[in-house]
């Protein structure tokens, strides 16, 4: 396969990880999911270096500085994510496919970096509407954090056209299905094939 990469993103709440989840649950063996860098604090039970690598801001900016990364962002001002290019190493040496999961303008980038190598899917849910709903519900933004994620939304929605394949996250049974055969077209032969779903 080489060394091949995945690249999945979406606005917030669009179901991006539950797909990276099951597509990674289906390929233990082969995938790995590569772990970004943050400079946002953990919430809840994660843990660095399993969901993040998490540096404070001062420290994001010393890696920039150094050129240690792949591609990297300030999402919002003082919150930075990005690529550790140490990281890539790691899941490469393991002879394993990267699978990427990450913002918008991360996932173009990526691309960008990636050239042909990488596959990049993006994932969206079927109205601004319906992705308003799912962050509400999803309980861990206040009101006021809700509003900004959706209006950032509606800008990433405008980066669909740089992405190799777009995902309407509609139906989660549906999504894996779709998600799976553009994986597995990819992975076999570089090529997509969009005939599936058209």
């Amino acid at each position: 396969m080489g060394n091949k990469v995945l690249i999945f993103s979406a606005p917030s709440g669009s179901g991006k990880s539950t797909i990276v989840n099951h597509i990674l649950s289906l390929n233990p063996k082969s995938m790995e999911f590569s772990v970004s860098a943050t400079s946002r604090p953990p919430r809840g039970e994660e843990q660095d270096g399993r969901e993040y690598y998490f540096l404070t801001a001062d420290e994001f900016r010393r890696y920039i500085a150094e050129d240690r990364f792949v591609e990297y962002e300030e999402v919002y001002e003082g919150r930075f994510y990005g690529t550790l290019k140490s990281e890539c190493e790691r899941i490469w040496a393991a002879g394993h496919v990267i699978i990427f999961d990450v913002d918008v303008k991360g996932g173009v980038s990526l691309k960008k970096y990636f050239g042909d190598a990488a596959l990049s899917v993006f994932i969206k849910a079927p109205s601004v509407e319906v992705l308003r709903e799912r962050l509400i519900k999803r309980g861990t933004d206040s009101p006021e954090a809700i509003e900004e994620r959706v209006a950032k939304a509606e800008v990433e929605m405008t980066y669909e056209p740089q992405f190799d394949y777009v995902l309407v996250n509609d139906d989660l049974n549906t999504a894996y299905a779709e998600s799976e055969k553009v994986v597995e077209d990819f992975l076999d032969d570089g090529r997509l094939n969009y005939s599936t779903f058209i």
